[in-house]
Order: structure tokens, then C-alpha cells, then sequence
């Protein structure tokens, strides 16, 4: 049994004295944290405040090995004069694939093989109005040379800007052929320029006549005036799209109503005008800038009652809702029937006499628009752009531009 204390002489009995000073106190102590990795390679022993892995006794603490991460080059000597033999050998090799490839090189562009020696070795597709000899004046300079010194993106360019040439192709056929594809352009209306009649596509470029238009069924178009080649391509290009609408409009549903049209005016998009043929004359028509077709119709169901009144009849105005003006040859007296002499003389004394209105009668109503009042006047509206050509004079202009001329050219 242990003893704590032993008892006091002067104290009173059962006063035991203080515990004996070589009781031990307990010192406590923290341990320190286990490596990097240890807790997964190993198991923890606290008893004695150490970490160790399981089953084998550790020297040193863990240390992660980082060489596996570097790349090694391999077969690279380690030795200094190695390493000069290794890079010798490099550079012979290099030295002997670049002597190589100047080799081919020179032989491709100096072999005979290669070279476009005459005009036979240029093959041409899908040229249809522009001529052989147009195309090879583009490549002129190439005759006689290597194929792989000629440019092809050059000739391309040069290529699109010859007479209706849209789109162009070129490539080199080994051994010494170049092949041309050209795209031409699609024209869409005769262009008369003063006494001149050339063509115009959908995108308002000008182009000259070719030489086989005559007869041809795809020039079957009227002529277009307003198109000029100081006017810059984007206002030729809009002007276009005013004269497809226009044209559309009328030969919508399969009829062919432009068949009757000679001429054309679109210097004013908001005003389209055209002439059409009645008999032996020509009526210029204002059209305005929509409802071409609905105004074509009215003009068309009212012709014959407007002849009849008026056999000198020139001009006819649409514009207006619920009227139309009509205008006569210039110094023709206007004829006014019973029916309309009060009306008339009260327009004419706002019009100084110049005009006397002719009220529509059921014959002339047309089931497009509410009835129409035509107004008649003695003298021509002069408007810009008007056209003074009739029939015939076109289709002379037209002839004499299918001559034969020395050489056609492209106006952009």
C-alpha cells in the first residue's frame, strides 16, 4: 500500500502531511506532422509520437521524387565530342534535303517539258460572245514561258475585265497547259447612249454590241435609256433593279405585255417610263414607281376610246389616282365634246386655255381603279429623259450597232 504522507508530531491526529516530492508529474507533448505522402504509404502509431510505414522502419523523412517529371532526351551523348558528331550529322542531313529541293526547283522551271511554247497549250471554256483571241491577248506575254512562272491570280484579274466576262478561272494542267473558265455576263436590256446602242446586265454594267445578236431570241428586250458610263456603278446597279421590277411586273404570270415596249426611261426612278407601240406611233407612258402592272392595264382597257377621241394622242400620265393626262402631238387642238364644254371651260380658265378636261364615260372605267377622268392637253409635257426615238429609228440605231466593229470593250 502506498504511503502519501506521514504524521505530524505537533498536529492533531489524522493530519497527514503533503505528498512526498517524488511524485512524477505527467508532461505532455505534441507531436509533429507526418511528411508529405505518409499517411498514404503508411500507418500511424501514436504510442510513441512517430509515424513510420507499415511494417518497415523509416530512416529519413519522405521525399516526393520530382527527376521523373523531366523529359530526357534520348540517344543524345553525354560527351562533348559526341554531341559534335550528333550535330554534324544534323546539319548533312538538312544540307542534303535543302540540295534536293533546289534541284527539283530548277529542274521544273528550266526542264523544256514545262514550257507553254505556243498559243494550242491555252485551252478556253465556256466563252460564248467573247473570242479566242480576246483571251489569249491576256496571256500574250506568257507564250514561250514556264508554266510555273505564270501568274494566275494576275490573269484571273485581267481576264474579268474583258467584255462579258463575269467570273474567271485559271489553272496550270501539268505538264505545260493552262485552262481558262469563263462565266460571261447575261445582258438584260439594249442601253441607247446618243447615237450609240450597246448592252447593260442585271448589275448596270455597259457593254458593247457583239457581233451575233441579230436574230438571236434572247435579245428580245426593249431599249433602256438613264444608264450612262459617267453615272457610278452603285446608281447604275439601282436604276437596274427599277427596270427588273418594272419588267417583272408586266410579264408576270407567263404574258409577255413588254413585248409591246420599245423603249424604256429610268434616268427618274421615281418616274418609269416607256414607250409603246400603238399602230404606226409610239405613246410614251408615265408609270410612277409602283403598280406598274395595275396602271398597264388601265392604259391598255382605255387605249382604244383615247385613240378614237384623240387620234393625235402622244403622251399618257398614270400617276394620278382616279385621272390620267393625256397629251397630244404639239400644236394639235385638243377636240371637246358636248358633254364636257362647261367643265371645260372652267378648267381652261384656270389653265390658261392650254387644257380642256374630257369627263370619262362608261367606256372609259376600268375595273383596276375607280373610274378614270382623262385630261387632255394640246401641248407635250417636257420631261427629263423623255424619249424622242420611234420604232424605226431604233431598229436603225439597233442595225447599224450589229456591224462589225475592230474590237469590243467593257465600260465599268
Amino acid at each position: 500500500m502506498a504511503v502519501f504522507g506521514k504524521r505530524n508530531a505537533g498536529a492533531g491526529a489524522g493530519v497527514l502531511d503533503a505528498p512526498g516530492d517524488n511524485y512524477a508529474q505527467a508532461e505532455w507533448t505534441t507531436p509533429e506532422p507526418a511528411p508529405a505522402g505518409m499517411l498514404q504509404r503508411g500507418r500511424v502509431d501514436d504510442s510513441d509520437g512517430g509515424y513510420w510505414p507499415s511494417g518497415q522502419e523509416v530512416d529519413e523523412p519522405y521525399r516526393p521524387k520530382r527527376d521523373s517529371m523531366r523529359y530526357k532526351l534520348l540517344g543524345v551523348p553525354k560527351t562533348i565530342g559526341g554531341r559534335i558528331i550528333l550535330g554534324t550529322g544534323a546539319l548533312l542531313v538538312v544540307g542534303a534535303v535543302l540540295g534536293s529541293v533546289l534541284a527539283v526547283r530548277a529542274m521544273l522551271l528550266h526542264d523544256p517539258r514545262f514550257l507553254i511554247a505556243t498559243s494550242s497549250e491555252i485551252q478556253i471554256v465556256g466563252n460564248q460572245h467573247l473570242t479566242r483571241a480576246q483571251v489569249l491577248s491576256v496571256f500574250g506575254s506568257d507564250l514561250e514561258r514556264n508554266i510555273f512562272k505564270v501568274p494566275l491570280v494576275e490573269r484571273r484579274a485581267d481576264l474579268e475585265r474583258l467584255p462579258w466576262v463575269q467570273h474567271a478561272t485559271v489553272m496550270r494542267l501539268l505538264p505545260n497547259t493552262v485552262r481558262v473558265a469563263v462565266t460571261e455576263r447575261e445582258p438584260v436590256a439594249f442601253v441607247r447612249q446618243g447615237t450609240q446602242i450597246g448592252l447593260a446586265d442585271a448589275e448596270g454594267v455597259l457593254l458593247d454590241m457583239p457581233q451575233d445578236v441579230a436574230g438571236d431570241p434572247k435579245y428580245s428586250f426593249p431599249v433602256l435609256t438613264g444608264l450612262t458610263a459617267e453615272d457610278p456603278l452603285s446608281v447604275r446597279a439601282a436604276r437596274m433593279e427599277v427596270y427588273r421590277k418594272f419588267m417583272a411586273e408586266l410579264d408576270g404570270g407567263g404574258t409577255k405585255r413588254s413585248q409591246a415596249i420599245s423603249e424604256v426611261d429610268v434616268s427618274n426612278p421615281e418616274d418609269v417610263k416607256a414607250l409603246i407601240a400603238s399602230g404606226s406611233t409610239d405613246i410614251l407612258v408615265h408609270f410612277g414607281d409602283e403598280d406598274f402592272l395595275a396602271r398597264y392595264q388601265m392604259f391598255e382597257q382605255n387605249l382604244p376610246v383615247w385613240k378614237t377621241q384623240y387620234p393625235k394622242l402622244a403622251s399618257v400620265d398614270t400617276r394620278y389616282d382616279h385621272q390620267v393626262v393625256l397629251e397630244m402631238d404639239k400644236g394639235t387642238p385638243v377636240p371637246v365634246s358636248e358633254s364636257a364644254s362647261q367643265q371645260g371651260s372652267e378648267l381652261a380658265s384656270q389653265q390658261g386655255n392650254e387644257a380642256a378636261p374630257v369627263k370619262a364615260d362608261d367606256a372609259m372605267k376600268t375595273p383596276v381603279k375607280a373610274p378614270v377622268k382623262a385630261v387632255a392637253k394640246s401641248k407635250a409635257k417636257k420631261t427629263a429623259g423623255k424619249a424622242e426615238v420611234s420604232k424605226k429609228k431604233i431598229d436603225a440605231m439597233l442595225a447599224a450597232a450589229r456591224r462589225p466593229k475592230a474590237s469590243n470593250g467593257v465600260r465599268q
